[in-house]
């Protein structure tokens, strides 16, 4: 940057969100930093069902423009980052009493028309009681209908746009709070701290309010406004249980208070089974999953699956909290995932964007908007440039991926196959920086259970600003399924080390 003091745009929030404005505005040219008070995807963006997906609920209340946003950015996203994004096939039942299966073929038929799909196969209609996927289920459903969507690593997909925008020139701070923000002749004055106390200051033409859940803290706290609410927030819980089924399919359940929930193959050994939507008025940082809700999931997943879902089965649970622009639905369901965007001043007097809403899959689209925003105030510097450009780690086609994996394992021949598969999902061609010029698994250095190694962890340290156990082993990896208390313990204290070193 020209000026270490001064950027052009200061982002606030490292979700999905603040972490794609930031890549897209320094990208066009802008000098940006970005602060955000946790680790990147710490929030919303690391609780989502993972899904790079249309919404096709979203049809019965007529978000026509969303859905057709979101379709369209599906095979965008798969392809700017085949390696944490691929499709998947939904399989959704026609239970009997609910929705006529005439209404969920015309959805169906629409979410297809919508799409604008080039790779993703069309919806087909199966008979459940011949078809693979309807041996899991119970007896009485006999039609189902199988369409596409996508799934994302969505703390991944928010931690590499982080990584592009830095690449390019961004500051991107993590554990750093914004304490406070006041407008300095046409500018804005912003203090920062860090997770050590440290102090900072920094100048900028334009803010973005991409808090998430602290939006509103955002708006009516560090910036000294006091308005009214602008977000609802709407909790949304999971539960991961040990495998319900072995072929490769979701579904997606129609449940008889008009909610659906999903079950989704998850890291290999799992099934993932969510979301609940209740609308939350507590502190975003401590949301947590409920008695209920986890008696609710289980009770849906059991009125589809021959074999009941129980507490017993449940490896793990998160829950997370959307950001929902306030447009005074009478149910937290019923509420719009569409984003909302709202500029507060001029380029005379410093101007903010304040970001509400929005959802993984349209978070590319949201950027634009957000820039286009940007260029408004301080005028225009390059071209859209997103929507053909390959995320860290996706310099491959979309359909390439196993031949990808296969490749990685031949070059390292003592690799194990479920090892190469994992590091190229999560890492895709920059597998090959961890892995350097390792011969064997014991280069990789100190083992700390599953088949985590030194050499991941210090890649994650330097290049992805991890810090904590939980850092590398829920947002970076989905590893805290696979290790135990001690190899944690062993963990923090080799990251201490890093750390202090």
């Amino acid at each position: 940057m020209a000026d270490d003091n001064f950027v052009d745009v200061f982002v606030v929030g490292g979700g999905v969100n603040g972490a794609s404005v930031a890549r897209d505005a320094v990208g066009r040219g802008y000098s940006v930093m970005l602060a955000e008070m946790n680790d990147l995807a710490s929030g919303t963006s690391s609780a989502a069902t993972k899904l790079v997906h249309g919404g096709l609920r979203y049809l019965e209340h007529y978000e026509f423009r969303l859905v057709h946003e979101a379709l369209a950015e599906r095979e965008v996203l798969w392809a700017n980052a085949p390696h944490i994004i691929w499709p998947l096939r939904f399989v959704l039942p026609h239970h009997k009493g609910l929705r006529p299966a005439a209404i969920l073929r015309a959805g169906l038929a629409m979410y297809d028309y919508m799409g604008g799909r080039r790779l993703l196969p069309p919806t087909k209609t199966l008979n459940l009681r011949t078809h693979e996927t309807g041996k899991p289920l119970k007896g009485d459903y006999r039609t189902g209908f199988e369409y596409s969507d996508c799934w994302v690593d969505d703390a991944r997909f928010v931690v590499l746009n982080a990584r592009d925008a830095a690449n390019r020139g961004a500051d991107v701070r993590v554990r750093t709070k914004v304490t406070s923000v006041r407008r300095d002749g046409g500018q804005w004055a912003i203090e920062m701290r860090d997770a050590e106390g440290a102090v900072s200051q920094v100048r900028a033409g334009l803010i973005v309010n991409a808090a998430g859940p602290w939006v509103d803290s955002v708006i009516n706290g560090v910036m000294g406004k006091n308005g009214r609410p602008n977000v609802r927030l709407v909790k949304g819980s999971h539960i991961v249980v040990h495998k319900l089924y072995e072929h490769d399919r979701c579904y997606i359940f129609q449940n008889a208070d008009g909610r659906i929930i999903f079950a989704i193959p998850y890291e290999q050994d799992f099934t993932l089974i969510g979301t609940t939507d209740l609308d939350y008025h507590d502190d975003p940082k401590d949301v947590k999953i409920s008695d209920a809700e986890t008696d609710y999931l289980c009770s849906a997943a059991s009125e589809y699956f021959a074999r009941p879902v129980t507490r017993e089965q449940i490896a793990w649970t998160y829950s997370g909290v959307r950001p929902l622009f306030d447009d005074g639905a009478s149910a937290a369901q019923e509420a719009t995932r569409d984003y909302v965007l709202k500029l507060d001043g001029s380029a005379a007097e410093g101007a903010a964007i304040n970001v509400f809403g929005g959802k993984l899959t349209t978070s590319r689209r949201l950027a634009e908007a957000v820039v286009e925003k940007i260029e408004d105030v301080l005028g225009k510097k390059g071209p859209a440039w997103t929507k053909i450009a390959k995320l860290p780690g996706g310099e491959f086609e979309p359909l390439a991926f196993a031949a990808e994996v296969r490749r990685l394992a031949m070059d390292y021949g003592w690799l194990p196959q479920k090892f190469a598969h994992r590091l190229m999902r999560l890492y895709g061609t920059r597998a090959r920086a961890i892995l350097g010029q390792a011969g064997s698994l014991q280069d990789l250095g100190t083992h700390f259970g599953a088949d985590l190694y030194a050499a991941e962890v210090d890649y994650l340290v330097a290049n992805e600003w991890a810090r904590t156990a939980q850092d590398v082993l829920w947002r970076r990896t989905k590893l805290g399924l696979r290790v135990g208390p001690a190899e944690v313990e062993r963990l923090e204290g080799y990251l201490a080390e890093v750390r202090f070193a």
